[in-house]
């Protein structure tokens, strides 16, 4: 039977619950999701996987069980708690879950347990990543095409591999439309309060600005905001990720990359409750439908038609293999910079 707990309650257990469950007891609560930092409403990462959680319970009428997170601290706490009530599948959001997972995983065999961005190796765990370089590679596309000075800007959050291939996939898709583009990259920090921190994400993109850049891109979590609030203030477009971000100002974000962490969420709670839950390593790009950048009444003024068969185009070529993105996760270093 499925059932959900209020947060306090989550809190409670942490101190109240047993050591273990035993094979019976898993799987009888239901799904949870652990947020990474910066919360549920975060308005990028965290709050696509809340939507995706909120789908499922609206398409099924089964409630879920969900905890934020205020610091990676937290996280094996979270996690084991979840495990130790028979929450099952128990999906973790964010890389920085991944060492926590690992120790939990092992514990709790009849658990299924998934993250979100980075690669946990278990025979109960679903690990799922994205290709982020296709969908940057076309987002930048579009900037290139929509950039009067020929200067771009992107600003990420945490310097990790995952956002240097983002920007480097930004970067080929720019000069793909214009060779001469100037692409200036930024990140916030190297801890995880990057990824909360918009002030900062404003003085970056303020600082881009000054440099020219007419187009920024952010890649930051919830520092994101900022950015796209700067480069609003600032007279510059802004691009938003991971979420649908064009209304937040509306005719001054050229677009939104979605990255589907919301598919990823809903889809492992839904394989749990059909009984066709697998484990592994799963990889969603273009072609899967885990990328995709959104044209929508806010910014449909901004987007020419030329603007979108040249996005289209792209697009196809990347999915029929025409085109290669390189991953600089993966394939050494950005070969533009």
């Amino acid at each position: 039977m499925f059932r959900r707990i209020p947060l306090i309650a989550v809190l409670l257990c942490f101190i109240t619950a047993p050591a273990a469950v035993t094979v019976a007891d898993a799987k009888d609560a239901g799904p949870a999701v652990v947020y990474s930092v910066g919360g549920k409403f975060d308005g990028s990462f965290n709050e696509a996987a809340f939507r995706g959680a909120e789908r499922f319970k609206a398409d099924t009428g089964a409630p879920y069980a969900e905890f934020e997170i205020n610091s990676p601290a937290q996280s094996l706490q979270a996690l084991r708690t979840f495990a130790q009530r028979g929450y099952s599948p128990i999906v973790a959001i964010g890389f920085n879950h991944a060492g926590a997972l690992a120790q939990v995983a092992p514990d709790y065999p009849e658990t299924d347990f998934a993250i979100i961005d980075m690669v946990v190796e278990a025979p109960n765990v679903r690990s799922v990543v994205f290709r982020e370089q296709e969908g940057s590679y076309v987002v930048g596309l579009l900037a290139a095409m929509a950039s009067k000075t020929g200067t771009l800007g992107f600003v990420g959050g945490m310097d990790i591999p995952i956002i240097r291939k983002f920007a480097c996939g930004y970067i080929q898709g720019a000069r793909s439309a214009n060779p001469q583009a100037r692409v200036l990259v930024s990140m916030t920090g190297n801890t995880p309060a990057a990824w909360t921190d918009p002030a900062r994400g404003a003085e970056l993109t303020r600082s881009q600005i000054e440099q020219g850049a007419d187009v920024i891109i952010q890649a930051a979590g919830g520092t994101g905001i900022g950015v796209l609030q700067a480069a609003a203030d600032g007279g510059a477009l802004g691009i938003g990720t991971d979420s649908n971000q064009n209304g937040l100002h509306p005719g001054k974000v050229l677009t939104s990359m979605r990255k589907r962490v919301d598919v990823a969420v809903y889809e492992n709670f839904q394989a749990a409750r059909d009984g066709r839950w697998t484990p592994g390593v799963q990889v969603l790009g273009l072609a899967e439908g885990g990328l995709d950048w959104v044209i929508d009444d806010n910014n449909r003024s901004l987007i020419t038609p030329e603007m979108e068969a040249a996005a289209a185009a792209a697009q196809a070529a990347i999915v029929g293999g025409a085109v290669k993105v390189h991953d600089a996760s993966t394939e050494g270093p950005c070969p533009v910079q």
